[in-house]
């Protein structure tokens, strides 16, 4: 395999020990960063992610205040709720696990949030701070994968990237960060025309589109940085189960520079830039506190 490989596990745990050892002085003030999930249904993947995210924060000593609710809550409960977690003095950051079921308005909910507390950066607060260079709480996954290019090459500056995926949440904001990191970036999609002769220009290639193997090889400019943001759940041809990427991983390793694997790859450093968002919240949120102590 020609490509090195992105070990965005290896990372996260740096970070995550960085970001202990922040926490423990943090703590000599009296103040104890805290995250509270809502998480509504028993969609079996979200109570995975929530697992995980909680294990983590507890792990960097990062308190969290879990809120499972049944899928038929009705929209109104559920903004109640969080405008309690938003007047809650101790609350620092709201994760709002999604999808939500379909009867509630996704939008009206990230938009409920406070955008102090929204540790996601999907509030349209934030989301026009960042794009304005306002600053702004950035989401938690094209975070992550700027990490992750930045440990192939510090500076890219002028380089061409593509996002392939145009969501709020990955998509977008990805490019935005590409383009104040003044790279030229192209973003395209599954419907994009000429798609393959685009990938192949970029120097960099982030894919967030949730469609196993969609980038092949001859997609892949020589010695280009790939960040597969794709997760996917797939049966393979024995019976087996196994989380797979949107990029066809062993064809494109040989041709790119450096890759990021699935699993492995953007999944942890997206928990770890999760709980470097709620410890800045809290130092945000409490600073006339901390200046006191």
């Amino acid at each position: 395999m020609a490509a090195a490989l992105i070990d965005g596990t290896a990372l996260a745990r740096r970070l995550n020990g960085e970001l202990k050892a922040k926490v423990e002085v943090l703590a000599t003030t009296g103040i104890v960063p805290c995250l509270a999930v809502v998480l509504v249904g028993d969609d079996p993947a979200s109570h995975t992610y929530v697992r995980s995210k909680s294990r983590a924060a507890r792990a960097v000593g990062i308190a969290t205040v879990e809120h499972r609710l049944d899928a038929q809550l009705a929209e109104a409960e559920l903004l109640a709720l969080i405008e309690r977690l938003n007047r809650d003095p101790e609350t620092d950051g709201i994760l709002i696990q999604l999808p939500l079921p379909k009867h509630i308005d996704v939008t009206n909910v990230l938009k409920a949030v406070h955008p102090a507390k929204d540790v996601d950066g999907f509030h349209p607060t934030n989301v026009g701070e960042r794009v304005t260079g306002a600053g702004g709480i950035i989401p938690c996954t094209p975070m992550g994968a700027m990490f992750l290019i930045e440990t192939v090459r510090a500076n890219i500056e002028g380089l061409d990237a593509i996002v392939i995926g145009m969501s709020n949440i990955v998509g977008k904001p990805m490019a935005d960060l590409l383009l104040s990191a003044g790279c030229t970036v192209t973003v395209a999609h599954i419907k994009t025309v000429g798609l393959p002769a685009i990938c192949r220009r970029a120097d960099i290639v982030v894919v967030a589109v949730g469609k196993p193997g969609l980038v092949r090889a001859e997609w892949i400019k020589p010695g280009a940085i790939v960040i597969d943001v794709g997760i996917n759940r797939i049966t393979s041809s024995d019976g087996e189960k196994r989380l797979v990427g949107d990029v066809a991983f062993e064809e494109a390793a040989g041709v790119a520079g450096a890759i990021t694997p699935v699993p492995g790859g953007v999944g942890p450093m997206t928990i770890a830039c999760l709980l470097l968002n709620t410890f800045e919240a809290a130092i945000s949120r409490r600073a006339a506190s901390i200046r006191a102590g």
